[in-house]
C-alpha cells in the first residue's frame, strides 16, 4: 500500500495520508515518505499552496507506539532508536515551515500527540467540527515533549500546559478559539472550505508568499525590535522585485496584475 497520494490541481497538491489501519500513525516509513514528499515540493515552482489530509477515520493519531514498543529489544533499551525516530519526526515538521508554499491541514477524525503536533505545525488548519485534539500522551506515561514544542508556539501558555498534563481532548471549536486551527466547519463542507482557503492562497504572487512565509517564522523567534529591523529590509528588498512593482502598479490603474511581466 502507498503510505502517501498526491493530486495536483489548479496549483495545489493534496497529499493524503494513507495508512488508515492504524489511524495514519507517523511510523517510521510514514515520516520517511512524507520527508520526501516534502523535499520534492521545494523546488515545484507549480505549486502554491498544499493541502494536508488523512485517509480514513482520522488525520493522524501519532507516533506508532506498538513500532516504537518493538525498539525495546535493541541493546541499548531502544533509546538510540527512539531519539533517532524524534529527530527525523522533528526535522519533517520544520521541513514544513520551510517550503515555499504554504500548507494547509485538513483535519478529521482525532489529532493525538504528533498527529496534533503535525496540525500545530502546518501554517494554517480547517477541522471538521467533530474532531478531537490531544496531546494526550500524558495519559500512557509519556510525556509529549517533542508535540509540546509547536503547541506553545500556537496557543497561550496555560491551555497548552493544561492540555499536556491533563490529557484532555479538545473539540473543535475550542481548538478554533485557542488558535489551534484556523476554521471549524460541518463535515460534509470540510475538503471544500479547505480547497477555498488554498485556491485564495494559490491565487496570490507566489514569490510574495514564499518571501511573507520565511519572514513570518522568522521574525516570531526575534526580540519587537529586532523584528522591525528585519521585516523593513524584508519589505525593501519585495518592493525591488518587479512582479511586486506590477503589483503596485495593477492596484493604482485599477486593473488585475499580470504576474508574468
Amino acid at each position: 500500500m502507498t503510505l502517501l497520494t498526491r493530486t495536483d490541481a489548479d496549483h495545489i497538491a493534496h497529499i493524503e495520508l494513507n495508512s488508515p489501519h492504524n489511524l495514519n500513525a507517523l511510523s517510521d516509513a510514514m515520516i520517511a515518505a512524507l520527508q520526501a514528499e516534502l523535499d520534492r515540493l521545494k523546488d515545484d515552482r507549480s505549486v502554491r499552496a498544499v493541502i494536508l489530509s488523512g485517509a480514513g477515520k482520522a488525520f493522524c493519531a501519532g507516533h506508532d507506539l506498538k513500532e516504537m514498543q518493538a525498539a525495546r529489544q535493541d541493546e541499548d533499551g531502544g533509546t538510540a532508536a527512539w531519539g533517532d525516530l524524534f529527530a527525523r519526526c522533528s526535522a519533517m515538521m520544520q521541513t514544513i515551515q520551510s517550503l515555499p508554499q504554504p500548507v494547509i491541514a485538513q483535519v478529521h477524525g482525532i489529532a493525538t500527540a504528533a498527529g496534533c503536533q503535525l496540525v500545530a505545525t502546518c501554517d494554517m488548519a480547517v477541522a471538521a467540527d467533530t474532531t478531537r485534539f490531544g496531546v494526550n500522551g500524558v495519559n500512557i506515561g509519556l510525556f509529549c515533549s517533542t508535540p509540546m514544542v509547536a503547541l506553545t508556539r500556537n496557543v497561550p501558555r496555560k491551555q497548552a500546559f493544561e492540555m499536556l498534563t491533563t490529557g484532555r481532548f479538545l473539540q473543535a471549536s475550542e481548538a478554533r478559539d485557542i488558535g489551534l486551527i484556523n476554521h471549524a466547519v460541518p463535515d460534509a463542507e470540510l475538503a471544500g472550505e479547505t480547497r477555498t482557503l488554498a485556491l485564495t492562497v494559490a491565487e496570490k504572487l507566489p514569490l510574495a508568499v514564499k518571501i511573507g512565509k520565511q519572514a513570518f517564522y522568522t521574525q516570531s523567534q526575534m526580540t519587537t525590535a529586532d523584528a522591525y529591523v528585519y521585516t523593513g529590509q524584508v519589505m525593501a528588498e519585495n518592493m525591488d522585485h518587479a512582479q511586486t512593482n506590477e503589483g503596485i502598479s495593477a492596484f493604482l490603474e485599477k486593473r488585475t496584475p499580470n504576474w508574468d511581466t
